[in-house]
């Protein structure tokens, strides 16, 4: 049995982008097991923008990181040692407890994986709360109607590329997205993407006119700041917003101003909606899994990822996701 385990801990608070500094390995030993419990094995976890709200020391919809704690979030592993009747050793599993290279969790706190013909690691993407949040946010949340035209922000990652597949096959008119490089421009394309556009070549505002000169319909917002600020210029009446994250403004120490036309809202009767997965995710999750199984099988949805190797390689591919380093899924491989 396996009696020591390593864990990457919290060091301390970043004060805007974080460093390295701020994450500590850790070796601890790994207690036995109670009755109602399993033993996991991690092999692949994930890094999400999320993550990073979590790191400061406020309130929000998830529970902060502590100081010298564990972090957490998305991990598959197999089970090693099971004292649940209904998981056995051998079963795969999807949880919460990523950030370690082992965990103990209660049987009712992980999945067991589905054959779906696809690598573990779309369970913590495509099939997993990337691919629900983009099914969910556009379908619920942004309220898509078919014929729609949408525009996503930091349309390569996850859940941007999810959503601007989901779109087309919901039947949206057209899809537009942005995104930071030439590279994730040309693939946004090869997915299907009607136009997309790179945010660093020019005014987003104008350059989103250019790819909807007849407007757009829903913006699934990736990025916030100047990006919202140009889906507002450019929604037509009764338009949506489905407010998923806010990854430009995640690093920094100061107050933004945009979005600056938000009193547009108001005469185009704009619905300007935050939300979080867990809002929508039972309502949502039923339908999601036939759907994604449907594309999944026909070949009608792609997804990428970009990987990283090892426990000690964590926090770099962090940090490197909220720098845009990524093209899909940022994974670990453990």
């Amino acid at each position: 049995m396996t009696t020591r385990t390593r864990e990457i801990h919290l060091a301390s608070r970043p004060v805007g982008k974080p460093t390295l500094d701020n994450f500590r390995t850790v070796e601890v030993d790994l207690p036995d097991l109670d009755d109602g419990q399993v033993l996991v094995r991690n092999t692949i976890m994930s890094v999400d923008p999320y993550m990073r709200g979590r790191m400061n020391d406020v309130e929000s919809y998830v529970p902060p990181f502590q100081i010298d704690r564990p972090l957490d979030g998305g991990a598959i592993g197999e089970v090693i040692e099971s004292r649940v009747e209904q998981l056995p050793v051998g079963t795969k599993v999807a949880h919460g407890l990523g950030w370690r290279e082992h965990a103990i969790l209660a049987g009712d706190a992980v999945r067991p994986l589905t054959d779906q013909g696809v690598p573990d690691s779309a369970y913590l993407g495509v099939l997993g709360m990337p691919g629900l949040t983009a099914y969910a946010g556009l379908l619920l949340a942004g309220e898509m109607h078919e014929g729609d035209v949408v525009f996503v922000s930091g349309a390569a990652g996850a859940v941007g590329s999810a959503v601007g597949q989901i779109a087309k096959l919901k039947g949206a008119s057209r899809v537009v997205g942005s995104a930071g490089t030439a590279e994730k421009i040309a693939r946004l394309k090869e997915l299907g993407f009607d136009a997309a556009f790179n945010y660093r070549d020019g005014d987003v505002t104008e350059q989103l006119r250019k790819a909807a000169p007849e407007g757009i319909d829903v913006y699934f917002d990736n990025v916030g700041g100047d990006h919202l600020e140009a889906a507002i210029a450019n929604l037509r009446t009764d338009g949506r917003v489905a407010m998923c994250g806010a990854i430009s403004q995640y690093n920094t120490t100061e107050p933004t101003p945009a979005p600056r036309n938000l009193a547009l809202a108001i005469g185009k009767r704009l619905t300007l909606r935050g939300f979080v997965i867990a809002k929508y995710a039972e309502q949502a999750r039923a339908d999601f899994q036939k759907d994604m199984a449907t594309w999944i099988a026909d070949g009608s949805i792609q997804w990428d990822e970009t990987t990283r190797d090892g426990l000690d390689a964590a926090p770099q591919a962090f940090i490197d996701m909220l720098d845009g380093a990524n093209t899909g899924k940022m994974i670990v491989n453990l």
